[in-house]
């Protein structure tokens, strides 16, 4: 995939450039060590305009990143925002999805950083999973210990992890792979939240064993309000495998259904479940076809 060309611009350092003459500092620690920290939007087309979903949730979380891993966030989020609007306008992109990624200067210590630069890119990108139900497979990698690692930030070196994890299931025949936690639960995907449906309830993992996804926090936003009940608990590989349907959540993949998980088919058809009026829901949400909430 291409994800820039001779005309297309990012927002870095507090200017817009193009994207083929930026350049990366080669001693820096995000290169090397992975020390760094992104978020990732999405930018809809609407009636009303283009619009980013949360933005306002999801510069707020890039910078609770930064700080748990010590890196520097000197930028005003509102200013981050309009900037960002200015970006895809240049870009002549309506619907987008939207990277910003803080990374540090030049030091090959072990040590926090002193200084960090930002950059903000966009690019025409679909629903990152696809559109067809996904064949998933737990994985043999397991998801960091919140004891090791900030594993409620974003943080670039954390997501070799969900590479593996990727990478397994795709070799093996899968599109995502799930992971256990440090106990032997089921956690979350690769880089999505996880839900399954059994007898008209929904349950996922608890917020403290997985990525605090903004996506997932809509998802039982929407429940709410439509009555439908989540429960927060700590899922067996068997508790995955006997569910009545299961999707995954996330900003780049949106709201996908699974059909099967390490072989098992799932029993409900796709289109009769609570994951698919969910879906149904988020994608009037996001574009703005009903009066769910104000979207900034």
């Amino acid at each position: 995939m291409q994800y820039y060309n001779q005309d297309t611009y990012i927002y870095l350092d507090g200017d817009f450039v193009k994207a083929t003459e930026a350049g990366a500092d080669l001693f820096g620690q995000s290169l090397h060590y992975g020390y760094g920290a992104f978020e990732g939007l999405r930018a809809y087309g609407t009636h009303h305009g283009t619009r980013i979903f949360k933005a306002e949730e999801h510069f707020a979380r890039l910078e609770q990143s930064c700080e748990a891993i010590n890196l520097p966030f000197t930028w005003n989020q509102q200013e981050l925002i309009a900037r960002t609007y200015e970006l895809l306008a240049m870009n002549n992109l309506r619907s987008a999805y939207i990277r910003p990624l803080v990374f540090s200067g030049a030091n090959m210590h072990l040590t926090s950083a002193a200084d960090a630069h930002l950059m903000i890119a966009a690019w025409e990108w679909g629903p990152y999973l696809g559109h067809n139900l996904l064949r998933v497979c737990t994985s043999s990698i397991e998801r960091p210990s919140p004891k090791s690692f900030p594993t409620r930030a974003k943080v670039s070196g954390q997501y070799v992890n969900a590479v593996l994890a990727s990478n397994e299931a795709i070799n093996k025949g899968f599109d995502e792979a799930l992971l256990l936690d440090q106990d032997g639960f089921i956690a979350q995907a690769s880089s999505e939240n996880l839900f399954i449906e059994k007898d008209l309830t929904l349950y996922t993992a608890p917020i403290n064993k997985v990525f605090p996804g903004i996506t997932r926090q809509t998802v039982i936003d929407i429940c709410q309000e439509l009555g439908i009940d989540v429960v927060e608990k700590n899922l067996t590989v068997a508790d995955v495998l006997d569910a009545d349907s299961a999707f995954l959540s996330g900003t780049a993949s949106e709201i996908i259904g699974i059909k099967e998980v390490d072989g098992v088919v799932y029993r409900e058809d796709w289109e009769h479940t609570i994951g698919a009026s969910i879906q149904r829901k988020y994608k009037k949400l996001v574009l703005e076809e009903e009066n769910y909430e104000v979207i900034i």
